[in-house]
């Protein structure tokens, strides 16, 4: 998968965690997660600022990104930056009847952190991706919403910079 001429690899896939996708309970109303608003700066940033782009089959599929069959591509809006070894790429759906935001890290070693959300809920699910040992581990929830917020904040401050 192509982002931004960095080359992602994503190798056997795994399960990934119930609880971060899971909608509330019966009878319970979600209640929107306070960096909602921020998500939706981040998503007409993208939207207005974003190159064309694209999510792969590979990833869709791991994330339950609702797909056509046969299709192999998924139009994005994206914008990549790297700080030193790290790479950092945020997507959002360029087709209205997806819903969904991604955020992607690529450490030196290799390893790439995958944070799916969107606007309204805020993060669905997170996993991490270690082409090395060709593995893809959901993360656990407290260090995923830990990291999730870390990128939230790395792209409000990159919009705020502009």
């Amino acid at each position: 998968m192509r982002f931004a001429g960095a080359v992602v690899v994503l190798g056997a896939l795994a399960v990934l965690d119930p609880a971060l996708g899971a909608p509330p309970a019966p009878g319970t109303r979600a209640i929107a997660p306070p960096e909602s608003v921020t998500l939706r700066s981040i998503g007409g940033w993208l939207k207005r600022n974003g190159a064309d782009g694209y999510v792969g089959a590979d990833v869709a599929d791991t994330l339950g990104i609702p797909r056509g069959e046969g299709q192999d591509l998924l139009d994005a809006k994206q914008r990549g930056f790297r700080n030193g070894d790290v790479l950092r790429i945020a997507q959002i759906s360029a087709d209205a009847r997806r819903d969904f935001m991604l955020f992607m890290v690529q450490q030196p070693d290799g390893q790439v952190f995958f944070y799916l959300a969107t606007v309204g809920e805020g993060l669905k699910k997170a996993f991490v991706s270690i082409p090395s040992r060709e593995l893809v581990l959901p993360l656990e929830r407290a260090e995923a919403e830990q990291n999730f917020r870390r990128e939230v904040l790395y792209w409000e401050d990159r919009i705020a910079a502009r």
